[in-house]
């Protein structure tokens, strides 16, 4: 996670003041709140919203964060986790040299290991436990399996259903910053580390090692679209128009490659094209056997927007 530092002189400001003196206002009012009918986070909400009403207005990143604060207690550890078919990883038997090659490739500070398989992990190396292992270029083939096993951390281990919160004060306690989620089998479900429950708050954190994406979405011409399978469904709708998940569904499909799965009830091949009851097909440009990777999406702008309700699918094969 990256830190910044800065001298005593870099913030005085009077924008800074002025905002000071307004979040200070603002947590007055918070202190008259009374209890009544309403639960304590929304009296919260609707005193960000009269805040919000007033000559005053909050800064839209003070706004986001305390609304992201007080909806935190609500998300569970599978609605942060890292999902296993993203999980970078490392094999217990795996030389030094390929474990630096692994770091390096995943620019990650900490890396789960397994015994075999994902599903029977043994603890987490920490980059900085790693490097301390450098003398000179001559040592590094000359370090042991067991040496290597000497620096392994503990995990910790949360269901998808435990309350995110209750993780974070976990993971304070212990200072065992990556948990890996474990379904109700014992199978590894996904991976969360305090930086994923951090950036719920404050947004996404990028340090200087992080590469700039490149957008998710590509428009190729008016109806006619390159989408990363992880794009957010409801950010699909809002640049075409078209509605693509039913109500009944909003809880389970939250991305493209979800959509196209709920369709099709499997992973489908690359090249294989889908249609959708609104009429746009989806191309599968690249898939692995376990999940669709990028897609391509057209649509006829004079279909009718209709949701993905499966007693209304009409599918290709």
């Amino acid at each position: 996670m990256p830190h910044s530092t800065r001298g005593n002189g870099d913030d005085d400001g009077s924008g800074s003041k002025s905002r000071s003196r307004r979040i200070i206002r603002w947590f007055q009012k918070l202190l008259r709140i009374r209890n009544g009918d309403s639960s304590l986070k929304e009296s919260l909400e609707d005193v960000i919203e009269e805040h919000d009403a007033s000559t005053e207005a909050m800064a839209p990143q003070e706004r986001l964060m305390l609304m992201n604060i007080l909806h935190f207690g609500d998300l569970r550890v599978d609605d942060v986790m890292v999902p296993r078919a993203d999980i970078i990883a490392v094999d217990e038997s795996d030389s030094f040299p390929d474990l630096i090659g692994v770091f390096h490739s995943a620019s990650h500070s900490r890396l789960p290991v397994y015994r075999e398989t994902l599903d029977d992990p043994i603890g987490m190396y920490h980059i900085k436990d790693l490097v301390g292992l450098f003398t000179n270029e001559h040592d590094i083939q000359k370090i042991s399996a067991a040496t290597i096993a000497d620096l392994r951390r503990p995990v910790l281990y949360a269901p998808p259903s435990m309350p995110v919160i209750d993780l974070f004060v976990k993971m304070q306690a212990t200072r065992v910053h990556m948990a890996l989620v474990i379904d109700e089998y014992g199978g590894t479900d996904g991976l969360v580390t305090i930086e994923d429950l951090v950036e719920e708050v404050f947004g996404e954190i990028e340090d200087e090692h992080d590469i700039e994406e490149t957008s998710r979405i590509e428009r190729l011409r008016e109806g006619d679209y390159v989408v990363d399978a992880r794009f957010e469904i409801e950010e699909l709708q809002a640049e075409t128009g078209f509605n693509l998940v039913d109500e009944e569904d909003k809880e389970d499909i939250d991305t493209v490659g979800g959509l196209i799965f709920s369709l099709v009830d499997r992973v489908p091949q690359r090249g294989e094209l889908i249609k959708h009851p609104c009429g746009a097909e989806f191309e599968i440009l690249d898939a692995d056997p376990r999940r669709i990777k990028k897609v391509r999406m057209r649509y006829k702008k004079q279909s009718p927007a209709i949701g993905t309700s499966k007693t209304s699918m009409a599918l290709d094969g």
